[in-house]
């Protein structure tokens, strides 16, 4: 296992566990996380093992999605048994809108602009119930800390449940999770929390927050598969209906001979809420291989990410475009807003990529994302692609 990339030398080393050309600078996790090597061998062996299923054996269905739980719960800070494998965070997250139970009249509030995984759910839930979901914008800082806050004040009790992601996906924005826990418990309300932009380059504290349900994804910052996600529900929601109703959930389904009887149970903890064929054979071994690498950094790949982003941030704010102050950003995500200038999000996205350099464009902002094999030799050709698109307008 390589050191945690808390310097340039190091991250030397870790990008060498990646296939990203020299030529290349990725700033774009928050889009998609690049595969390591060694998930990517951990891939062609699932497809190897698919091509002579002989050499798959019951034990496979088990095991490794019980390391991929332990895995994901020590980056939470959680438990094994609070952990759900499920494909998505809208299927977690439509899990945990299934055991709320609202009332008619109460409320959902969400940070304004929320990613769609942790908006429908609530959606669909609060006009099955007879309430509504309350979009909450900004204040003139650009924080949703205040506003949230504020509107929990304001509905008390009236709040059955505070959705938010411990940053805003568009451009980075944090939110304070433990102060907003706090705010939502002060009421009674429950807390949803969205970490699919930030667990695997921003610690998190399960005992910290305090939240209900934590849904995230391991293709982003996690740097594994596509379509492999976890759910982690607090002890108080492990004993609700699942959404799914296959035989990998139900108490004694270890045993493949029994299956022929009804189980009127579930196995322990938060697996009642496994998505059906959550074994995901050729999935699991990719995601292990991933969580490994990633949590061998612990968490010295925020402070290198830091480094990187706010030497992103003072070169782009010379250059005219807007950066959000240091104690309003995230240290792995930053959008660079254009509004003050002349170019066009999407047009400067399409020539950045033209010179070696991958973004994405969300809202107005172009986002950048930094990861523990980013260097500052990415970030020098990014400022200096920047600079040339700014010149030439």
């Amino acid at each position: 296992m390589p050191a945690a990339p808390s310097d340039p030398a190091t991250a030397d080393d870790v990008r060498g566990l990646f296939d990203i050309p020299r030529s290349v600078a990725y700033l774009n996790s928050a889009f998609m996380g690049p595969a390591p090597r060694q998930v990517v061998a951990a891939g062609h062996l699932a497809m190897e093992r698919k091509a002579r299923p002989w050499s798959v054996a019951a034990d496979d269905f088990f095991q490794p999605i019980e390391r991929v739980r332990s895995l994901v719960a020590g980056l939470l800070g959680g438990d094994r048994d609070g952990v759900a494998v499920v494909p998505s965070v809208s299927f977690g997250l439509s899990t945990f809108a299934a055991q709320l139970r609202l009332r008619p009249g109460q409320v959902v509030l969400v940070p304004a602009e929320e990613f769609p995984s942790n908006l429908y759910p609530w959606i669909e839930a609060a006009a099955a119930a007879g309430g509504s979901v309350v979009q909450v914008p900004r204040d003139s800082s650009g924080s949703f800390d205040a506003p949230l806050d504020d509107e929990i004040a304001r509905r008390g009790d009236q709040v059955a449940l505070v959705a938010a992601m411990a940053c805003h996906w568009t451009d980075g924005t944090p939110v304070d999770l433990v102060a907003l826990g706090a705010a939502a418990r002060s009421v009674g309300a429950a807390l949803a929390v969205d970490v699919s932009q930030s667990l695997g380059a921003v610690p998190f504290d399960v005992a910290a927050v305090q939240p209900d349900v934590v849904a995230g994804v391991t293709y982003k910052w996690l740097l594994g598969p596509y379509g492999l996600g976890y759910t982690w529900f607090a002890p108080r929601w492990r004993e609700g209906s699942p959404l799914d109703h296959g035989w990998a959930n139900r108490a004694g389904a270890e045993d493949f001979a029994s299956l022929t009887i009804a189980s009127p149970g579930y196995r322990p903890g938060a697996r009642r809420y496994d998505v059906g064929e959550s074994a995901f054979h050729h999935l699991v071994g990719q995601a292990e291989e991933a969580l490994r690498l990633v949590g061998g950094w612990a968490d010295d790949v925020v402070e290198h990410c830091r480094r990187l982003t706010d030497r992103i941030a003072t070169g782009a704010a010379e250059l005219g475009l807007a950066v959000a102050p240091a104690d309003r950003r995230s240290p792995h995500l930053l959008g660079l807003g254009l509004a003050g200038t002349s170019l066009d999000p999407a047009a400067l996205a399409a020539q950045l990529a033209a010179d070696g350099v991958y973004v994405s464009v969300r809202g107005t902002s172009v986002r950048v994302s930094a990861h523990g094999f980013n260097d500052d030799q990415d970030v020098d050709r990014l400022l200096t692609a920047l600079r040339s698109a700014t010149q030439s307008t």
